[in-house]
């Protein structure tokens, strides 16, 4: 019931009775419930596997959690934290979990990688910037009221954001 890859894993509810006690990856104490879950090839109690951010427990909200940078994580803050892929919507490489980044319109990128797409400066917090059909444009560069009514939607102005870990 983990993805680390963040991989995805399935919690497997697994019926305790008759089979030796297994001791719980989260509180190391023997699971002798009824129920018990198995995720990242270790047993839990039910109420052990729970989210890192909000500690949600997993095996009650959903059949999948998931785990990058030690942190177990339920689907809600595993996309908050590091985007639908974990990878960086400008180069598509992963983004470790310590790693800050910057996000624009549900994008998450690498720091070094939040870029004019003219100038090629980097944008960092604080910065203005306009993103216009997935593209990042520095105040400077933004494209001219004639090209944007011409060629492309409406344009969208946005500040940064640099990630912010809750957890």
């Amino acid at each position: 019931m983990v993805n680390n890859r963040s991989a995805e894993s399935q919690a497997v509810a697994v019926a305790g009775g008759g089979s030796p006690p297994r001791s719980c990856a989260g509180c190391g104490g023997k699971i002798a419930d009824r129920f018990l879950l198995y995720s990242m090839e270790r047993y839990w109690h039910t109420r052990c596997l729970k989210c890192s951010c909000c500690q949600a427990q997993l095996g009650e909200i959903g059949t999948s959690c998931y785990s990058k940078g030690g942190m177990i994580l339920c689907r809600n803050d595993y996309i908050r934290l590091f985007g639908h892929s974990g990878a960086c919507s400008a180069c598509g490489q992963s983004i470790p979990a310590s790693e800050m980044v910057m996000r624009a319109q549900g994008n998450v990128y690498h720091l070094k990688c939040f870029t004019c797409a003219t100038c090629r400066n980097r944008l960092v917090p604080g910065d203005r910037f306009h993103y216009v059909n997935g593209t990042i444009f520095c105040e400077h560069d933004r494209p001219s009221a004639a090209l944007l009514n011409s060629h492309l939607p409406a344009l969208q102005s946005s500040t940064l954001l640099p990630d912010q870990k809750v957890c």
